[in-house]
């Protein structure tokens, strides 16, 4: 049997009140509505697990056996400026000492690499809210910026003495800088002069700030790298 007109309209008016009462509730438990704000607290906890997974990775990932050798991405090369040089030496049978001395650069690196954990953790700690809000709403690779603009001076610092240690280790190194040394001598050559171990660590902390992008973008976006609860709540929020 149908409703009356009057009775139908009353029913209309009071389902439509209810519903509007309580939308939110209803679409959210049907994961349409609106998801709840998190607060600062929350984003800040979960920020902050994030740099400390991610950082501790590329850590991980750099100061190991072959962590810059055998990553193309950041494996470091001859310097530019020495590129003729090298032409010229392995035309004339000296490949095998090149090759050591490439990696005995990509070994430096990652002997230094381990002392930038210590770091990152203090720049985290010392994080300001404005910083966490900056960082959270910001762009895929916010936090390696931010480390970039906080850490560089002491990383350069922390891994300088370790890589002039590893460098000097490496016999085709010191053949090298022994070579510079003679070529300094020449006072036309003066303005040539390079330093090997500064170069190292430059690549060195380029290698470890675009491991640590590659981090951040993947706690950012991928499921599968948001490895805690905080993780998956903050960040899963923002797919």
């Amino acid at each position: 049997m149908s409703l009356k007109k009057p009775a139908f309209i009353i029913l209309v008016i009071l389902l439509t009140t209810t519903v509007a009462a309580g939308q939110t509730d209803i679409l959210q438990k049907l994961g349409l509505g609106k998801k709840q704000s998190l607060s600062d607290a929350k984003i800040g906890a979960g920020l902050k697990e994030a740099l400390q997974v991610g950082t501790g990775n590329a850590v991980n990932l750099t100061g190991r056996l072959d962590g810059y050798f055998k990553n193309e991405a950041i494996k470091i090369l001859m310097p530019k400026q020495l590129q003729t040089l090298e032409k010229g030496l392995r035309m004339v049978g000296y490949g095998p000492q090149l090759d050591e001395f490439v990696l005995s650069m990509n070994r430096a690196a990652e002997a230094a690499a381990p002392q930038a954990k210590a770091i990152f953790l203090n720049a985290i700690r010392n994080m300001t809210f404005t910083d966490v809000r900056k960082i959270f709403t910001g762009g895929d690779t916010a936090a390696t910026e931010y480390f970039k603009e906080k850490t560089t001076d002491q990383l350069t610092t922390a891994f300088s003495p370790i890589v002039q240690k590893s460098m000097n280790e490496v016999g085709v190194t010191r053949q090298y800088k022994e070579l510079m040394g003679r070529f300094q001598s020449i006072p036309f050559a003066r303005t040539q002069a390079f330093d090997i171990d500064k170069y190292v660590v430059g690549k060195a902390l380029d290698g470890l700030f675009i491991v640590v992008g590659e981090e951040e973008r993947k706690i950012r976006k991928n499921p599968a790298a948001q490895v805690t609860s905080l993780l998956r709540e903050v960040f899963g929020r923002k797919q």
